[in-house]
C-alpha cells in the first residue's frame, strides 16, 4: 500500500485523531499564536507552518508512492508525547506541552505509516519544532553573555574608530552620553529569526550536508556580527547627537535594517558555496 492509498482507506481515522489533537490543543495552540504576534522575538512563528507545508508539497512526488510499513516504534513516541503534555500541563510548563505536538506529529507519522514515510516526512515535521517558543528562563541565560559579548566588541571598534568611550558590563559611556546594550541587541532575537529562515534556505538550496551545516551554522556569527554593527553605529550617531538617536524610530528601524544586513549576508554566503560546488 502506498502513502496515497493509505490516505484514502483511512481517511476518517486519520480525520479522528485530528480532532483528538484539536482536543488536546485547543487553549495551547492559540496561547501560542498571541505570542506570536505580542512578541517580536517569536513573529518568525507564523512563517514556520507555512515553510513545513512547502517542504512536503516539495516532497508530494515520493511521498505519496511512498510504502507504507506501519510501525510500532511510533506508539512509543506517541506515549512520550502524551507523557511530555502531561507533565508539562501539570507544571504549567508551556514548551513542553507546545513541543509535544511535535512529538505527537512525529509518533503518528511512525505510528500510520512507517519507517519510509517518516524519513521523508522527517524535515516537515522537525522543522515545526522551530515555532515554539524557547523558555524565558533559557532565553535570559542566553542573552546575557551575548549582551556582554556584543558590548564589548562594539567598544573596541569604537575605540579604534577614536571614539571615546568605556563601558560597565552591558552599559556604553561616552563624554556626553550613556547607553545600554538591551536584550533586543544582544542577537538573540535575530538568532532564532535567522535560524529558522536559514534551515530553510539551506534545505532549499543546497544538496550537500556539508554545505546546509554551514549555512545552518552561519545564522549565529552573522547574527551576532549585525547586532554588534548595529551597536557600533548607534554609538557613533549617539557620540554627536545624544541617546535619542538609539530610541522611537531610528531603533525600530535599525532592528530592521539589522534584520536585511543579516539575511543578504546569509544569502551572499549561500551563492558562494554554490559557487563552490559548480567549480568542484
Amino acid at each position: 500500500m502506498t502513502f496515497l492509498d493509505a490516505l484514502k482507506q483511512y481517511r476518517f481515522h486519520l480525520l479522528a485523531s485530528l480532532l483528538v489533537l484539536a482536543g488536546l490543543y485547543y487553549n495551547i495552540i492559540p496561547d501560542m499564536v498571541r505570542q506570536w504576534a505580542g512578541d517580536d522575538n517569536y513573529s518568525h512563528g507564523f512563517l514556520v507552518p507555512l515553510i513545513s507545508g512547502f517542504f512536503i508539497y516539495q516532497r508530494w512526488d515520493r511521498l505519496k508512492d511512498a510504502r507504507v510499513e506501519p510501525s510500532s516504534l511510533g506508539l512509543i513516541v506517541i506515549i512520550l508525547g502524551l507523557c511530555q503534555l502531561l507533565l508539562g500541563w501539570l507544571g504549567t510548563e508551556y514548551f513542553n506541552m507546545r513541543i509535544s505536538l511535535v512529538v505527537l506529529l512525529c509518533g503518528m507519522t511512525l505510528y500510520w505509516f512507517g519507517t519510509r514515510v517518516f524519513a521523508i516526512m522527517a524535515l516537515p515535521l522537525l522543522y515545526l519544532a522551530l515555532m515554539v517558543p524557547i523558555p524565558y528562563i533559557i532565553y535570559d541565560a542566553a542573552a546575557f553573555p551575548l549582551k556582554l559579548f556584543v558590548t564589548h566588541v562594539s567598544v573596541a571598534a569604537l575605540k579604534i574608530m577614536g571614539v571615546v568611550v568605556w563601558n560597565e558590563g552591558n552599559i556604553i559611556m561616552f563624554t556626553n552620553t550613556v547607553l545600554e546594550v538591551a536584550d533586543a541587541c544582544s542577537g538573540l532575537r535575530s538568532i532564532m529569526s535567522l535560524l529558522a529562515l536559514a534551515v530553510a534556505f539551506a534545505f532549499l538550496t543546497q544538496k550537500s550536508h556539508v554545505k546546509k551545516a554551514i549555512i545552518i551554522a552561519s545564522a549565529v556569527p552573522i547574527a551576532v556580527l549585525t547586532n554588534a554593527m548595529r551597536v557600533i553605529v548607534t554609538g557613533v550617531l549617539a557620540q554627536h547627537w545624544g541617546a535619542q538617536v538609539a530610541e522611537g524610530f531610528f531603533h525600530d528601524f535599525a532592528g530592521f535594517a539589522v534584520f536585511a544586513v543579516a539575511m543578504v549576508l546569509l544569502l551572499a554566503l549561500g551563492g558562494l558555496l554554490s559557487l563552490v560546488g559548480k567549480r568542484g
